[in-house]
């Protein structure tokens, strides 16, 4: 078998090109789930240019629409408005598509529920009749409406306010009671007491009990007050006091009593 022959060159095989393609145009169609409306692609090519890379690919899209426009909900509002401004609430199907840009079967998704809940009645294959209430005033917002929802805002806000002052309070009570050096203060005297306006001239019961003493009070009955308390862990001291109006600041001796309870 015959070798190559020194000097001589190898010929080297011509590059593969690719066939010009029979069709100009490719074109695709993609379907939206979420809209009626059909995404169409268009495909072109051009010639294999020689020397250059393999072949240049230009896309289009053509006669796409946002979503929220084909939306149930975007469709529903738009044809609540044409209802509105139908005469006697009577609406042609077919205009309703045209207008609304989309297919029958999309209107009639919304006239199906809407007959469901009579608030529509079908007068003939393609036309239905407003039954409900008057539209205008359902979209109008009534001033009595907006007035309930001032006061519902008021009210929020003033809610927030008291949970924001119950926390504040809860918080300064219990480094009141918890601080050891606050304990050796925790008492009235008795011009505290009568100091006090809305006590003038009323008798005040002072209870002194040791921890987790409980106390009760019913419902009053027949114009008395009862009230029970009980400690299982020291006496129980209950002060009378009372103080004429014209005399505040008299002697807290002469002026109270003082009942010894036994704890049980």
């Amino acid at each position: 078998m015959a070798g190559p022959v020194l000097g001589q060159s190898l010929e080297q095989p011509p590059p593969l090109l690719l066939p010009p393609l029979s069709m100009d145009l490719l074109q695709a169609h993609i379907k939206v789930e979420n809209d009626d409306d059909v995404q169409f692609v268009s495909i072109s090519h051009k010639e294999i240019e020689k020397d250059g890379p393999a072949m240049k690919v230009k896309k289009s899209a053509k006669g796409r629409k946002p979503r929220y426009d084909g939306s149930l909900v975007q469709l529903t509002r738009r044809f609540m408005e044409l209802v509105k401004n139908a005469p006697d609430g009577v609406l042609d199907l077919n205009e309703v598509s045209r207008t609304l840009g989309v297919r029958k079967r999309r209107v009639y998704d919304i006239t199906n529920v809407l007959d469901g809940i009579h608030l529509i009645q079908k007068r003939s294959k393609n036309l239905i009749e407003w039954v409900g209430s008057d539209i205008k005033q359902i979209s109008k917002q009534t001033p009595a409406q907006q007035t309930l929802r001032d006061e519902l805002c008021d009210l929020t806000a003033m809610e927030e306010a008291l949970d924001e002052l119950i926390k504040d309070c809860a918080h300064q009570l219990f480094d009141l009671t918890d601080n050891k050096e606050n304990a050796q203060l925790a008492y009235v005297t008795y011009q505290d007491i009568h100091s006090i306006q809305t006590f003038q001239e009323q008798i005040v019961i002072a209870v002194k009990a040791p921890e987790e003493t409980k106390m009760e009070i019913p419902a009053p009955k027949d114009d008395c007050i009862e009230v029970r308390i009980r400690s299982t862990k020291g006496p129980i001291d209950v002060y009378l006091c009372e103080v004429p109006l014209n005399n505040p600041n008299a002697d807290a001796l002469k002026n109270t009593d003082n009942l010894s309870c036994q704890s049980k």
